[in-house]
């Protein structure tokens, strides 16, 4: 069985000195697919997939979209959303058809019905690319707090938490300084979770 208050629990401190080069994000995938079972390193497996953009295509996207995770499944839904949104923009930008490019799969909702279509807009029309990219990262931080608000002791947490790392890698590596902020946040809210909780390692 999975200890999954030991694995949260024991994700790293941060100190005013720390440098993110010191232990390497996959160092932290690595320990944390040590701790879990067969089945849920093959959730985490499927996961990492697809935060790497290379692979990330129509395929992926209808197996994510039907993956027995709600995790997965809520935020490769997102993700598909506002990648489309970005591919839209540059395409009325370019003078181009809407939907050139765009990943349009069953079930997924519309440019309509996708809640937070209007702060993406917003978000695409700031002309400062890097503030653009922020705010969309931004976004999608909000998106899996709110997709993992009554989660705890689950797998949808570490999910949560290997979904913000590669969003901190990725800023660690345009700006350390924004990297380690942000680093630190999401240490101290996964750390929160636990307030006021005692465990007991395996």
């Amino acid at each position: 069985m999975n200890n999954y208050e030991y694995i949260i629990a024991s994700l790293p401190d941060i100190s005013q000195d720390w440098k993110f080069g010191e232990t390497a994000p996959q160092d932290y995938i690595d320990w944390i697919l040590e701790q879990c079972s067969r089945k849920d390193r093959k959730t985490i497996g499927f996961m990492l997939d697809g935060l790497d953009d290379g692979k990330l295509d129509a395929g992926f996207y209808e197996a994510a979209l039907s993956h027995d995770n709600r995790f997965i499944r809520e935020y490769f839904s997102f993700d598909l959303n506002v990648r489309n949104a970005k591919v839209r923009y540059l395409n009325t930008a370019l003078g181009r058809p809407a939907e050139k490019d765009a990943v349009n799969i069953s079930g997924v909702k519309t440019e309509e019905e996708f809640p937070e279509a209007g702060a993406v807009e917003s978000v695409l029309a700031l002309t400062d690319i890097l503030a653009r990219e922020k705010g969309l990262d931004d976004l999608m931080w909000n998106k899996i707090d709110s997709i993992t608000l009554f989660n705890y002791f689950d797998i949808n947490v570490i999910l949560g938490f290997i979904a913000k790392l590669h969003i901190v890698a990725r800023w660690y590596r345009l700006d350390e300084q924004t990297g380690r902020e942000m680093f630190r946040k999401l240490v101290d809210e996964v750390r929160g979770t636990f307030k006021g909780v005692e465990y007991e390692s395996a």
